[in-house]
């Protein structure tokens, strides 16, 4: 679940650093009406919009299905360098503590103590939030990156690569700013965060990440 924000914060940056990215017209530009038109995207700084930005894990239950959970609120920057890709860097933060499911015995869980001192099961009460910091985008095409970045959580930093696409640009019409979108997609491994508790019983170590993030232009 942890390595869920990782991958989030991974999206972001490589998505949002891809050099040929455009903003045009009042409202958002997207693939679904065709092909988006990148060549006006402009460098600087931007930032997220935390009620839109998402990110998504989900691992197997026992091998009977698959369980889903949300992280939100997340906050961080994108210095974005359209001449120079690899000049591009994101960092971001997520907060584990307001992870967001439809069981509210299994959020006590995730956030439970460990019992008689010992570590909890999960992420344990007020748990520090994740950051992840990019260290290389790599473009793959018109409108995706790999972001490649370090990701830190629960005291553990482990390197990440997110699959990133710009999913919508242009100036949000409610606050006039210039607005780039991504969705990103990774799999990590949580054990390797020391979270592996449950894998025992059969509940999944590999958790996959969906994110949906806005960055805003400051």
């Amino acid at each position: 679940m942890r390595k869920t924000m990782h991958k989030t914060i991974l999206a972001l940056a490589g998505a949002a650093a891809i050099s040929t990215f455009a903003i045009t017209g009042a409202q958002a530009d997207n693939h679904e009406g065709g092909e988006m038109d990148t060549s006006a995207i402009t460098s600087g700084t931007y930032s997220t919009d935390p009620a839109h930005t998402l990110v998504v894990w989900g691992l197997d239950h026992l091998g009977f299905n698959d369980y889903f959970g949300i992280f939100g609120d997340i906050t961080g920057t994108l210095e974005l360098d359209t001449d120079d890709l690899s000049s591009s860097s994101v960092d971001v933060t997520i907060p584990i503590s307001q992870v967001t499911v439809a069981s509210e015995g299994l959020k006590e869980h995730l956030l439970r103590a460990g019992e008689d001192g010992a570590d909890p099961d999960f992420f344990g009460p007020n748990p520090e939030a994740a950051r992840f910091v990019s260290t290389a985008v790599h473009q793959t095409g018109d409108h995706s990156a790999h972001i490649m970045g370090d990701l830190t959580f629960n005291g553990v930093t482990n390197p990440v690569t997110i699959d990133a696409e710009l999913s919508g640009m242009g100036t949000n019409g409610m606050n006039q700013k210039e607005t780039v979108g991504f969705h990103g997609t990774t799999t990590i491994t949580r054990s390797d965060w020391n979270l592996g508790w449950g894998t025992q019983y059969g509940i999944g170590d590999e958790v996959e990440l969906k994110i949906t993030v806005a960055f805003e232009k400051d």
